[in-house]
């Protein structure tokens, strides 16, 4: 009994071992950045309609028949791709845009399905595609735009791009996260000629600043040497009145042992000779009175006088060349102002003169190439048109030499026979024997001559056409055709019947 509770017990044991083992193996779990997509079985989702043939599970679990179910994996993490479109602007201006495209499978049941269809085996290949669809509607939308309305208004463009694209990438169960445009470069330069106006306008109200803050700098330096001079000047007055003091006082000083002295003989001689000395007293007191004081005086006040219009002079002199240091530095400072706005206003007329040169000169020498060619076109149309008529001409006398000489001696066959009856032109007189047999045979002389004409003539065309040149009424070796020796002048022209002796 015992044995049979210990079995039945390993039973039990055993069987909840598989069915864990089974339950394991059945059990598949979502994580939170992947979707489960399992086919094998009809099921109905939410949004998608019946008979899907596949079941999606995000974020949780759920069973699974080993063998009769399949279970993959869908990625919804975040994918980027790096956009760098050749593309050509409405104004056909060649541009490279730079960006960076952040996208993912979207959160909902309709868009995971709809990545699943397309990317569940190919998902590294899934910001390939991306890229195509991108490059392809922003070539489309930089071609209705101009270079400024890029530069200017980077949003436009995104919102634009997002909007073509937001279709397409909803049908493949994508969504983007972010659009950004990092860069567009130019390989023309045509946005760095396009900022070079603003950076030159901007240079030059630099310039004009610096110099109107240089201006203000140098005036007020001006002004504060003017009076640093003036207070300096100020000081020196001072230093100079407390000096004279100073040397008056030492004056006095070095005299009072000498007067000291004086006094103590002058006490000794009052002493002796007082009655002399009271005398010369009295004397020197009214010479004093009379002469020495308004002598004094009158020296005083000169020396005053000469004193005060001396420093009067010498504050007008300082005066003067303080007043001359300023007007000297406000000259110059004008001076270097007007030499400034000269050689300014010289460097701008030389580079304008420089421009129009140049510009005159390119133009010139384009009208002088035209022309060359124009005139060389010319000269090789009209070779090759004579050429051509040559080469006719040559065709024509292989082809049927009898109707080309006889349509020419047609045409000139006035000028022939003309040329021919210039032999007898300069005839006075004429006989002709047996009457009209005469006459006949004058005749049949002329006309023998004619085709005489005839035969050289096609004689010379003949050799036109086995020597290829077109030498029109030459003879043969160059030589014009020799006209029949004219008729003796002195041939008097006598119509008479029978024969003369």
């Amino acid at each position: 009994m015992p044995m049979v509770i210990g079995v039945a017990a390993g039973l039990v044991l055993a069987a909840i071992i598989v069915l864990i083992g089974l339950f394991k193996l059945m059990w598949r779990v979502a994580e939170p950045n992947e979707a489960l997509i399992i086919s094998g079985s009809k099921h109905k989702t939410e949004g998608l309609g019946e008979g899907m043939g596949f079941r999606i599970v995000t974020g949780r679990g759920t069973l699974v028949l080993p063998g009769v179910q399949a279970v993959r994996k869908l990625s919804l993490d975040l994918n980027e791709t790096e956009l760098s479109v050749d593309c050509v602007t409405h104004q056909g201006i060649p541009l490279r845009v730079r960006g960076v495209v952040i996208f993912k499978v979207g959160d909902d049941f309709v868009s995971i399905a709809n990545a699943g269809r397309r990317f569940l085996d190919q998902q590294k290949l899934m910001s390939e595609r991306v890229h195509n669809v991108f490059a392809g509607h922003l070539r489309s939308i930089v071609g209705g735009l101009t270079v400024e309305d890029m530069i200017r208004d980077r949003e436009k463009l995104t919102g634009q791009t997002r909007a073509a694209c937001g279709t397409e990438m909803e049908k493949l169960g994508l969504i983007v996260d972010s659009l950004q445009i990092h860069e567009i470069e130019d390989p023309t330069g045509y946005i760095k000629n396009l900022a070079m106006p603003h950076a030159a306008a901007v240079q030059r109200d630099a310039r004009i600043a610096q110099a109107a803050a240089n201006l203000l700098a140098t005036e007020a330096e001006q002004q504060a040497f003017a009076r640093m001079s003036e207070v300096t000047r100020d000081s020196e007055i001072l230093q100079a009145g407390y000096q004279a003091e100073r040397d008056k006082a030492a004056a006095k000083s070095q005299q009072a042992g000498p007067l000291a002295e004086a006094a103590a003989r002058q006490e000794v001689v009052v002493q002796e000779t007082r009655v002399a000395e009271l005398e010369a007293h009295r004397r020197e007191q009214q010479l004093q009175a009379d002469v020495r004081k308004p002598a004094d005086a009158q020296a005083y006040q000169k020396r005053t006088m000469a004193e005060a219009e001396r420093d009067a002079r010498i504050s007008a002199a300082q005066a003067k060349a303080k007043e001359t240091e300023l007007a000297s530095a406000a000259e110059a400072a004008r001076v270097r102002a007007a030499a400034a706005a000269e050689a300014q206003a010289t460097e701008a007329r030389g580079l304008a003169a420089a421009t129009a040169t140049r510009a005159t000169g390119e133009a010139e020498a384009a009208a002088t190439q035209a022309r060359g060619l124009a005139e060389a076109e010319s000269a090789r149309a009209k070779g090759l048109a004579e050429a051509e008529a040559i080469k006719a001409r040559a065709a024509a006398l292989a082809e049927n030499q009898e109707a080309v000489v006889a349509q020419q001696l047609a045409e000139n066959w006035p000028q022939i026979v003309e040329a021919g009856a210039g032999a007898f032109g300069n005839v006075e007189h004429m006989v002709l024997l047996n009457g009209a047999e005469g006459m006949s045979e004058m005749f049949a002389k002329a006309l023998t001559m004619g085709g005489t004409g005839l035969g050289l003539a096609r004689q010379l065309l003949s050799s036109m056409n086995q020597n290829g040149t077109a030498a029109t009424g030459q003879g043969v070796n160059g030589q014009a055709p020799a006209a029949p020796a004219p008729l003796s002048k002195s041939i008097p022209i006598t119509e008479e019947g029978g024969n003369q002796p």
